[in-house]
């Protein structure tokens, strides 16, 4: 019997791991109005996780780490060769680009921090 629980406990927590990472808190993008956005890199996430921006337009995100978390020192960007380090308490200013419509993933370096430019 305590195998079975132990189980059933294992399963509901892979469950739990897996909705937070990859399907908790899928908001509304955030519009970017003047072409540059503050992104907070702290508790595990990238806030806001969501940016919306129109193609071909060039947008510098600003982002500021405060997580200490060894996994938050890297974003990385879908489709584009950018990868920076993101030191703690220090803001990184990153251009992106993306010409086509579409969605792109931005993460850290292990794909825990995940968060998405929808350029329309």
């Amino acid at each position: 019997m305590t195998t079975v629980i132990v189980n059933i406990l294992g399963l509901l927590l892979m469950a739990a791991v897996v909705w937070w990472f990859w399907f908790a808190g899928r908001r509304r993008a955030v519009a970017v109005a003047d072409g540059r956005i503050a992104i907070q890199v702290a508790q595990g996430a990238y806030t806001p996780d969501r940016i919306a921006v129109p193609a071909g337009t060039a947008v510098d995100m600003e982002f500021t780490r405060t997580d200490p978390s060894p996994c938050a020192g890297v974003v990385q960007f879908e489709g584009l060769d950018i990868s920076r380090e993101l030191p703690v308490d220090t803001p990184v200013s990153i251009r992106v680009r993306y010409e086509a419509p579409g969605e792109y993933a931005f993460t850290c370096q292990m794909g825990m921090y995940r968060g998405h430019i929808v350029v329309q």
